[in-house]
């Protein structure tokens, strides 16, 4: 029998954090004197590394030591403000219970910082569950690049062709396709029709089981909607 694993990204799949990376952000711009439009947080943050946001919205290269210490002040930010609203998308959970039943390997895979990795595995006692955890500081190459979910596959030792993807962004999609896997977009912060193709999408967990799947990473023809 193979063996079958699913891949979270966390912001925006595990929890729905981005309207308190949006509040984080609005603070930190306002420190930094930084004008921004509604539309930029679509283009030009979620599912983006710092380094890129950074970079765009100071209008200069930003790198090593400036951009870390930009990073952890608004990371600090946002763990801050979302410290005490932690919470899973709806039926995270009980799916994340559901795989584990039915014998799947599972991974978290985000490009957030490590600290914000820990407090929402913390309030939501689920690292035991997950064979592997990556966040930004382990990867040298960021999303949409696939070595996030790569190195993941690798770490619990299951092809990228029998891995799933929960993601919601446009690079986390192209990650987790670029990487040869198939992938189920969670539609959090974007539209179905922003998003690359996915095998299927999910408003979310609710809406998918564990049998589902299954019945995923089997199709050949793997174009459905749940």
């Amino acid at each position: 029998m193979k063996q079958y694993a699913v891949l979270f990204d966390m912001d925006g799949v595990i929890c729905h954090t981005n309207p308190y990376h949006v509040k984080a952000f609005e603070a930190f711009f306002k420190n930094h004197h930084i004008s921004y439009a509604e539309k930029d947080f679509d283009q030009h943050i979620h599912g983006k590394h710092n380094s890129y946001i950074m970079s765009h919205f100071f209008q200069r290269p930003i790198v090593r030591e400036e951009l870390e210490t930009l990073e952890f002040e608004k990371e600090a930010l946002f763990r801050q403000i979302y410290k005490d609203q932690v919470e899973s998308l709806p039926n995270f959970l009980p799916f994340l219970a559901d795989l584990k039943a039915h014998g799947f390997k599972t991974a978290v895979a985000t490009s957030a910082p490590y600290a914000n990795l820990a407090l929402i595995l913390s309030q939501l006692h689920i690292a035991p569950q997950m064979e592997s955890i990556l966040a930004s500081e382990d990867v040298k190459l960021h999303k949409p690049h696939p070595e996030v979910y790569l190195k993941s596959a690798e770490n619990i030792g299951v092809p990228a062709t029998q891995c799933l993807v929960f993601e919601d962004s446009f690079s986390g999609v192209t990650a987790g396709l670029n990487a040869g896997m198939r992938v189920v977009g969670v539609l959090t912060t974007h539209r179905k029709k922003d998003l690359p193709g996915c095998v299927a999408y999910i408003n979310d967990f609710s809406e998918i089981t564990a049998e589902k799947v299954i019945q995923l990473l089997k199709e050949e023809d793997f174009d459905s909607d749940f």
